[in-house]
């Protein structure tokens, strides 16, 4: 059952991410991307798969990489072992500020350069998946808060490097995948869900924002106060 909520968390967080004002806009111009092949319904829905693994397959390596690294040195995986508890109410408090807007850091987002344009389109198909790999690699301060702020520590307390990163990266690509499936069904669709993306994504981020805050001050008054509640 806790392994079953830290999958739904890192799902969730993924989401968060795709639909964060910076993520979006990298997320925008992969659907720009995918798009240009409107004509062809087949061809877009399976640039959007594979834009979707070009993420997945990025968080996946980044999370495989930090998480056996950081367990694999005793002195740290001891630390995490006894004070996972104590260092996520802090890092929970942080996020949920940053989340809020109450801490924020002006960083522009990424678009698809005339060079990148050039390389994905000289890839054909495939220019999707180096654009979700590319723009993966690509954090902005939203999507390394919630990355390495939320769901390294959960990966790293359930010492899962694979599976919680790939459910992660999967979720940080849906708005692409279901995009391209607007756009393989009819392109005069897509305006409107992005518009109800846009309503979506002010909520979330506040009630996420606000739920972190709450847990963070509980791990904090429990594992580094001592406090019982």
């Amino acid at each position: 059952m806790e392994y079953f909520m830290a999958l739904s968390s890192a799902l969730w967080l993924g989401i968060l991410t795709s639909i964060s004002p910076c993520p979006l806009a990298t997320n925008i111009a992969a659907i720009s991307y995918v798009g240009r092949r409107v004509d062809s319904p087949s061809s877009v829905f399976t640039a959007g798969i594979l834009y979707t693994v070009g993420r997945m397959l990025t968080y996946v390596t980044l999370g495989a990489i930090l998480v056996s690294s950081m367990l694999s040195t005793p002195l740290v995986s001891h630390m995490l072992q006894k004070h996972m508890n104590m260092f996520l109410g802090p890092i929970l408090i942080l996020v949920g500020l940053f989340l809020l807007e109450i801490i924020s850091l002006n960083i522009g987002g990424a678009g698809i350069t005339e060079s990148l344009q050039k390389k994905a389109d000289a890839l054909g198909i495939w220019g999707a998946g180096f654009l979700g790999i590319i723009f993966a690699l690509s954090f902005c301060p939203t999507s390394a808060a919630l990355f390495f702020g939320s769901l390294l520590p959960l990966a790293l307390k359930h010492q899962s490097g694979l599976l919680l990163p790939g459910f992660y990266g999967v979720a940080t690509a849906l708005p692409v995948f279901l995009f391209a499936i607007l756009l393989s069904m009819g392109a005069n669709r897509v305006a409107q869900a992005y518009n109800r993306v846009i309503i979506f994504e002010k909520w979330a981020r506040k009630i996420t924002g606000l739920l972190f805050l709450l847990i963070g001050a509980y791990y904090c008054l429990i594992h580094i106060l001592g406090m019982q509640i």
